[in-house]
């Protein structure tokens, strides 16, 4: 015996697509009686004027009705950086390709560095500077200059690479090289292989922390030295 086929459930895109979702009034105006209500509050009802003429207003869209227009007013591109160019080359040529007046990003990537660059676009600039101290998070392969045979070692001196730490910005950087505590929240060993002497962790630190120099403290904690190979930033702020 054929059971009948359950109905279809409607996504939500396809809500999206079909409604118009205006706030149109009843017929009747809601009746209040407010001659019971306290001091400050009685017979409030007759302080308002009530009309039955309906005005549509042009403010408002649908999410996925919405037009491009209103997107590049107020909007932002989680955009996946290549390696190579710098961030701020960048955020010129989502500039140029949108012709918008201004552009903005959450936080700097050196130029091989690739991964979440947060690019906001005309009044959404304003949001920058909340973005570029939120907490970041990156996935790193690093290099032992000597041979360390126990995993265990490597996990226990990248778990001492966490809390509070002195850091001098790299050479490379383009801030000044000062001394400088940032705050590194969590950390995890995800792989590492003796014999080619390389790893990947994963770590989640606060804006302003360089991996670069985290991976040279990891190498003086086990006593070879170290050096970052490749960076990727798998998450800006939320």
């Amino acid at each position: 015996m054929d059971t009948p086929s359950k109905k279809k459930k409607k996504s939500v895109a396809d809500a999206q697509h079909e409604g118009n979702f205006k706030l149109e009034p009843s017929s009747e105006p809601a009746k209040l009686d407010s001659s019971q209500w306290p001091l400050l509050l009685k017979n409030f009802d007759k302080l308002n004027v009530r009309t039955n003429h309906y005005t549509p207003l042009p403010e408002g869209h649908s999410p996925l009705r919405r037009p491009l227009a209103e997107h590049l007013k107020a909007g932002f591109i989680n955009l996946d950086k290549p390696s190579n160019p710098s961030s701020h080359e960048v955020v010129a040529w989502v500039k140029r390709i949108l012709r918008v007046q201004k552009t903005g990003h959450s936080g700097t990537l050196d130029p091989k560095v690739t991964g979440c660059l947060i690019v906001c676009i005309e009044r959404a600039t304003r949001l920058v500077k909340s973005q570029q101290s939120a907490g970041k998070e990156y996935v790193c392969i690093f290099r032992l200059h000597s041979m360390v045979d126990n995993v265990q070692k490597v996990t226990q001196c990248l778990e001492r690479l966490k809390g509070a730490l002195f850091q001098r910005p790299p050479l490379i950087s383009a801030v000044k090289r000062q001394l400088r505590v940032r705050t590194v929240y969590d950390s995890k060993l995800i792989e590492y292989d003796p014999e080619s002497q390389m790893g990947i962790f994963w770590v989640s630190c606060e804006a302003g922390t360089y991996i670069r120099t985290m991976c040279v403290h990891l190498g003086l904690y086990l006593g070879v030295g170290g050096q970052m190979q490749e960076l990727r930033r798998v998450r800006s702020g939320e």
